[in-house]
């Protein structure tokens, strides 16, 4: 799905006008309407609001189902040799060998926000970007995730 498509869908699903969205976003009417025509498109910093204001994954605005990344770190695992192990020594579909061996998680007594500190400069480091900004977009990413939801929950 294009983004201009995913912003428009996200703004029907909430039952907003193109002007309630630019009002919660602190744009224009037109900026709305710029992105649902693909005219242009939002930055990855207004991105972030959106999913924020609105409550959706980050992952809705790619074209990768939710189980192709780590449900901890949100590291993408589309090799099998990346997938963490089970108890029972099977391959884990939810999370990647980095979080999750042997049926338990790697970073174990954490919140989420302990994590995203411990791991950012890895984050930041692999995606050639700021500490700061990897901060911010595992923000975003995470309390999507399931390792985080269920954490929550609890």
């Amino acid at each position: 799905m294009a983004m201009s498509d995913t912003i428009s869908s996200i703004r029907t699903e909430k039952g907003l006008t193109q002007e309630q969205m630019a009002h919660d976003l602190y744009v224009t009417r037109q900026a709305v309407s710029r992105w649902e025509t693909g005219e242009t498109q939002p930055g990855i910093d207004m991105v972030k609001l959106i999913c924020t204001t609105y409550g959706v994954p980050l992952e809705r605005f790619f074209d990768m189902p939710m189980d192709y990344y780590c449900q901890c770190c949100s590291m993408p695992i589309p090799d099998p040799a990346l997938h963490g192990t089970e108890a029972d020594g099977s391959s884990s579909e939810s999370y990647c060998k980095y979080c999750y061996q042997q049926g338990d998680f790697t970073a174990k007594g954490v919140d989420m926000d302990e994590f995203i500190e411990a791991t950012a400069q890895l984050e930041a480091d692999a995606m050639g970007i700021s500490r700061e900004e990897a901060v911010s977009l595992m923000a975003t990413l995470l309390p999507h995730l399931k390792r985080w939801r269920e954490a929550e929950q609890q």
